[in-house]
């Protein structure tokens, strides 16, 4: 089981508490087979949303056959009679949770959902190297039918977008947003989890060998990413639109939460227009908006106030602290981001980077699950990794540090350094590293920066 360690002692105790939280929503031995918590807390269920959100983490933990047991759900219950909607939220007792579902002519559905599930579960894979996702005939047909028939049973004026009328009520919500203001037909999350999606599946069909069906499905990722890009900005409001309305004029209410998840998704291309709008993120009120803070500016490169919401997600005084996907994304967000762990099963191997804020001096975490291994990494703040490869077969670990540095010393002998430029255009060095089952390997870049 993961532990974690550093000089930061809130760190440490806000980690220690994030992790035995989340292990207390989960369960095993009921009729719905392996699962954790995803929903509100004694609900006794799990909906597609937070279990999409909450995934990393429950990876972190060790929970990859509850997670693929729970995606697999989703993605088996899939049906034309309730136009290609799954079910929202599923139960204990493997039904649909009694307060979403009632029959099929009368459920609640977010529309998002089969998208943030399809790019969850790439990120999965690529977490776990479990080519279950990849093959298996359930998974395969969700996938596709959620991004070819989903997509035509919802788009009500054929132009390959989304749209829900208001006369669907909540058997069709077309965004994640459920708060107050007018009643969207589309909402930004919509457009920027189904290019997700798409990007996902074509990543996912490449690695099946299927390189022109995959093209498809990049391109249609590509062509979503331009049109939201230049057509949902406000220059005037210096933020993308919240959504489009019944008529099909633009809703300008600032919503938190969907300036959050386009930046989340993905969808939003670097330039003046993202670092306006990461500059100028506002938290929401529930923590259920909240939970995705920390971790959007992590991917942005603002580590200090990325830090800084990962803390909050920890603090006793947060209020609802305990709604399941904050102490699981919390888990994620520190392995994943903060400690910069990236499995890359596509490309076999495991990379790192840290992310660490002066006030860390170190960190350190043992016994993470990571394709079939379990490894520790300590990072000495931006300067130095070490790296072990606890169990599991040899592993390639990709050794990140940002700026540009001509070498890079591992174990104590100096080799070149690799370079690359980030999303955010900023300069990262790196060196590929072999690491045998059993073995301890250090890579550092003091004094050497360019």
């Amino acid at each position: 089981m993961i532990e974690l360690s550093s000089s930061y002692e809130p760190l440490v105790a806000g980690f220690s508490w994030a992790k035995t939280q989340s292990l207390e929503y989960v369960f095993e031995g009921d009729p719905v087979g392996k699962w954790y918590e995803a929903a509100l807390p004694r609900r006794e269920a799990f909906c597609m949303r937070d279990v999409s959100h909450q995934a990393i983490g429950a990876l972190a933990l060790g929970l990859s056959e509850h997670t693929r047991n729970m995606m697999k759900k989703f993605a088996a219950n899939i049906a034309e009679t309730r136009k290609w909607c799954s079910y929202w939220e599923i139960n204990r007792y493997d039904a649909p949770a009694p307060v979403d579902y009632r029959s099929d002519e009368d459920f609640w559905y977010n529309l998002p959902a089969n998208f943030d599930v399809i790019q969850s579960i790439e990120k999965i894979h690529e977490w776990t190297g479990d080519d279950e996702y990849v093959t298996d005939s359930v998974f395969r047909n969700f996938y596709r039918r959620s991004l070819v028939d989903y997509v035509a049973a919802w788009d009500e004026n054929g132009d390959g977008i989304m749209e829900s009328s208001p006369a669907n009520g909540y058997q069709g919500i077309p965004t994640y947003w459920e708060g107050d203001g007018p009643r969207a037909i589309t909402g930004s999350d919509l457009v920027a989890s189904q290019f997700a999606a798409n990007r996902a599946f074509g990543s996912i069909l490449r690695l099946s060998g299927d390189s022109v069906e995959a093209q498809g499905y990049l391109d249609t990722a590509n062509r979503l990413k331009r049109y939201f890009n230049d057509q949902w900005w406000n220059a005037e409001l210096g933020r993308f639109q919240t959504s489009i309305l019944e008529g099909g004029a633009f809703d300008t209410t600032h919503v938190p939460l969907l300036q959050i998840l386009p930046l989340y998704f993905g969808i939003v291309e670097p330039g003046s227009q993202r670092e306006h709008l990461i500059e100028n993120l506002v938290e929401g009120i529930l923590v259920e908006v909240n939970v995705y803070l920390a971790e959007v500016y992590y991917a942005n490169g603002r580590e200090q106030i990325a830090f800084q919401y990962l803390m909050r997600q920890m603090d006793p005084e947060l209020p609802r602290r305990e709604y399941p996907e904050n102490p699981f994304t919390a888990v994620g967000t520190t392995v994943r981001f903060f400690l910069g762990i990236n499995p890359q099963s596509s490309g076999g191997l495991v990379e790192t980077k840290s992310a660490l804020v002066p006030e860390v001096e170190w960190v350190r975490v043992d016994h993470v699950p990571v394709l079939s291994n379990e490894i520790s990494v300590r990072h000495d703040g931006l300067h130095s990794t070490r790296f072990e490869n606890e169990t599991g077969a040899p592993l390639i670990w990709l050794a990140v540090f940002k700026g540009r540095h001509r070498e890079i010393s591992v174990d104590g002998h100096s080799f070149d350094a690799e370079s690359r430029q980030n999303e955010m255009g900023e300069l990262e060095s790196f060196v590929r590293v072999s690491v045998a089952t059993g073995q301890v390997r250090v890579a550092s870049v003091e004094g050497n920066r360019e």
